[in-house]
């Protein structure tokens, strides 16, 4: 048989094939895979389709047989299994920072590294529709020229913006830009942060990603910032800067697992008493971490030192006023 017009691009539309259509559940004959390259003004003969799944296992695409009534191929070992993709498509559509329009679109990326008939199983698992999420379309493309500059090591430029009661952009400094080192990215609490250093002080910054705007790449170098991302996200609480304390506390022991879960394994638990056990502990003395210790009621104490429990007290009182 003389060679058909597409030859060359056979194997390309078959592995395409069967990555998309074919999974344990819905095995492909080789008639499918006949009428698949049809569509594509492919002509193929049933033995050089033998030939090409061979050609494609030894490759390394993972090709089963099966035979019931008759035999079906499917692709059983994926770059990413259903499971992964699922928790790939949970982290977008939990994302506050990516927008509703942008999070639909990115789920049906998602979707393409499972077969088609997994991806609709993972599309009526999608619930979007009510979540909270960012209203700046640009936020997606910001971490890209923010992404940049840090690849670089060169400063940003931006404007930074909170809503008003009329949901209306007010600008911090009257619209003046920022001009900062961008050290790195951090995700937290569902929100995307740029952690740097601007160029007016020498203090450590977080700005929300999502709102900030007109951002611009410069061409001038980037302060190093010297700052470990791992050790320096551990001592904060919700993103909310403050000054690096060390900090004894101590609590219940049902709190064990609190503690852990925030500070990690790592974190030396000693005990007090009959119930109680204390902890030291770095973190940013701010007041996310004082809400932190208040939400937690009489299972939590700061016990030192002297100067930030009495700033517990003082935050305890002024939160009292409000309900008097």
């Amino acid at each position: 048989m003389a060679k058909s017009t597409g030859q060359k691009l056979k194997l390309l539309y078959l592995r395409d094939y069967l990555l998309r259509y074919s999974d344990e559940d819905h095995p492909v004959s080789v008639s499918d895979m006949i009428a698949h390259l049809a569509q594509h003004g492919i002509a193929a003969e049933r033995k050089s389709l033998y030939d090409d799944i061979d050609a494609l296992r030894e490759y390394g695409l993972d090709i089963q047989t099966v035979k019931h009534k008759s035999t079906g191929y499917f692709v059983a070992d994926r770059d990413f299994q259903l499971p992964e993709v699922k928790l790939l498509v949970d982290a977008v559509q939990s994302s506050r920072f990516i927008t509703h329009s942008k999070t639909l679109s990115l789920i049906g990326k998602i979707e393409g590294l499972a077969s088609i008939h997994e991806g609709r199983t993972l599309h009526r698992q999608v619930v979007v529709q009510n979540r909270v999420k960012s209203m700046n379309e640009s936020v997606y493309y910001n971490v890209d020229l923010i992404s940049e500059a840090i690849t670089l090591g060169v400063r940003l430029r931006f404007r930074y913006f909170e809503y008003d009661r009329s949901k209306e952009r007010r600008y911090r400094r009257g619209g003046d830009e920022y001009s900062v080192s961008p050290a790195f990215m951090v995700w937290d609490d569902e929100n995307y942060y740029l952690v740097a250093r601007p160029d007016d002080t020498g203090d450590t910054r977080h700005y929300r990603i999502d709102k900030m705007s007109r951002i611009t790449v410069t061409d001038q170098p980037a302060v190093h910032t010297g700052i470990d991302p791992a050790e320096y996200t551990n001592t904060l609480f919700g993103m909310y800067a403050g000054e690096r304390r060390s900090i004894r506390l101590r609590f219940a022991d049902s709190m064990a697992g609190v503690v852990i879960d925030r500070f990690g394994k790592d974190a030396i638990l000693i005990p007090d008493g009959a119930d109680h056990f204390t902890v030291r502990v770095d973190v940013s003395v701010s007041p996310q971490f004082l809400a932190w210790v208040f939400g937690l009621g009489a299972n939590a104490e700061i016990l030192d030192p002297p100067d930030v429990r009495s700033r517990m007290r003082a935050h305890l009182a002024e939160i009292q006023k409000i309900y008097e």
